[in-house]
């Protein structure tokens, strides 16, 4: 490593000090709005070296990171987001009286673990983000530990991603031994070159890496952990998991494995292309299902991974343009969506759950009932969302690679899926509480409102939420009538991919 390449790192080496100094700052003085300023500052000094980073022309920081233009809008991109999580954790958390250091810590860990991902250029590199992001969602998931259900969902994310990481292992074991690199790089010469990708040794390996892959995304047919998981976490955790820890795996997909998965009918691409559509008519299908809001959510992003799948398997530039920008889409939704659960929860622990929980939101709160209405019509892919212009740009991408069959499977469950989203939103607007307890539970957030402590902190908490959800409901609307600056960007970030 040369000294120059301190400058590079510079995004890395804030994010890096970031929760030390959090952790540090809690041990001597446990202040909420303090540990939440620390954290946000943290997040803000990192946005602000990626313009220095960008200016060194050598961005390769040994075999292990590069730091180009795509890595740097996917640090800022989680920075951002994990931003916005902190602001909902604050209002959720000051509502139940929690001083959590610890947990604004392992935010930032598990941000940096994400940025680890990004960055990664080796097998050595991948595995070390990988766990270093699983291991502060371990805990972040059974926090605050306050209920056996907290407790049995952390347990069963970690056995589940052990058991995935000793697949990815033995994959990235068997790849080594037939190709004789770790270069994450060396991935795309495996179809390249013919003889080595055609071996079944590679496609075992690859086969095995693509089970761990598959778990983070929690795709099908390793999607067992994620309504349980969205279920019992928090909810600003839960908005954490689908946004930041997935969409780091989604951008070291996209850079490495999109060549491998080139020719269609290979047997990788037959394997992407199976997950793809086993995850869309699945997720579509259970979600219609559900009672409970927060495991619908889960079901759906499932199947929106599946449509994300189907940008990645198509060939040339505009697919990869596609991917980021539904990708973005999707991060500026589901942090809307799970941002208004978290703050309609109550101060007794329990997240506004269940769909009972919103009868009548649009005559009791109308501005978050018309905040959820707009996330949820994005998520639909309703006109003048961003997301009906992600899935556009994917149908449009499929249709440039003649991928007709993923694209009918798309549209068909897209249908389903308007079905589930209305629900909520009828919900809201037509129905009304029907009993005294779904009375009850939608009232908790004003309860909880009014049991915080009547300090700056308890009014500032419950401005950092809506502010936050304005912030996202106008990136949606913005984004999905006038999306040209941000394809712009997007452009000339995959301009640089191989």
């Amino acid at each position: 490593m040369k000294p120059a390449d301190a400058i590079t790192l510079l995004p890395f080496i804030a994010l890096t000090l970031s929760p030390v100094i959090v952790m540090v700052a809690g041990t001597f003085h446990r202040s909420h709005r303090l540990t939440v300023g620390l954290t946000l500052a943290g997040l803000a000094w990192t946005g602000a070296m990626l313009p220095i980073a960008a200016t060194r022309a050598d961005r390769q920081v040994t075999p292990l990171l590069l730091l180009d233009d795509y890595t740097l809008f996917f640090i800022g991109l989680l920075a951002a987001t994990t931003a916005g999580v902190v602001l909902l954790s604050y209002g959720y958390l000051e509502r139940r009286g929690e001083r959590p250091h610890d947990y604004y810590t392992l935010l930032l860990l598990a941000t940096l673990g994400g940025a680890a991902l990004v960055a990664s250029t080796h097998f050595a590199s991948f595995f070390l983000g990988l766990e270093v992001l699983s291991v502060s969602l371990y805990t972040l998931i059974a926090y605050p530990r306050r209920r056996p259900e907290f407790i049995e969902a952390g347990v069963k994310y970690l056995v589940l991603a052990a058991a995935t990481a000793a697949f990815l292992l033995f994959g990235m074991a068997l790849v080594y031994a037939e190709t004789g690199t770790m270069s994450l790089s060396g991935l795309a010469g495996l179809h390249v070159t013919g003889g080595a990708g055609e071996a079944s040794i590679v496609i075992g390996g690859l086969a095995l890496i693509i089970v761990g892959i598959g778990f983070k995304l929690g795709v099908v047919p390793f999607h067992m952990w994620t309504p349980d998981i969205y279920q019992a976490a928090p909810a600003p955790v839960t908005a954490f998991v689908a946004t930041v820890s997935k969409g780091a795996m989604v951008a070291l997909l996209l850079r490495y494995f999109r060549h491998v998965t080139l020719a269609p009918h290979d047997t990788v691409w037959v394997i992407f292309a199976a997950i793809a559509a086993a995850s869309m008519v699945a997720g579509n299908l259970l979600a219609l299902l559900q009672a409970n809001v927060k495991r619908l959510l889960a079901y759906s992003s499932i199947a929106h991974l599946g449509y994300i799948l189907v940008a990645f398997l198509a060939l040339g530039r505009t697919a990869a343009v596609a991917v980021l920008f539904y990708l973005v889409a999707y991060f500026a939704t589901t942090l809307g969506a799970f941002g208004i659960v978290a703050e309609l929860s109550g101060a007794d622990g329990r997240d506004a759950e269940l769909i009972d929980d919103y009868r009548g939101l649009g005559a009791r709160r109308p501005w978050l009932a018309a905040a959820f209405a707009v996330v949820l019509f994005s998520l639909a892919g309703i006109p003048l969302t961003a997301g009906f212009l992600a899935k556009f740009y994917v149908v449009t991408a499929g249709a440039g690679s003649s991928l007709w069959w993923l694209l009918i499977v798309l549209v068909s469950t897209s249908t389903v899926g308007l079905y589930y989203y209305t629900r909520i939103v009828v919900a809201m607007y037509v129905q009304q509480p029907v009993t005294a307890d779904a009375a009850t539970a939608v009232a908790a957030d004003e309860a909880g409102a009014t049991t915080a402590p009547p300090l700056l902190a308890a009014a500032a908490g419950r401005l950092a939420g809506p502010s936050t959800l304005a912030v996202v409901v106008a990136a949606v609307l913005f984004f999905g009538v006038y999306p040209a600056p941000l394809i712009r960007l997007l452009e000339h970030v995959v301009a640089g991919l191989p």
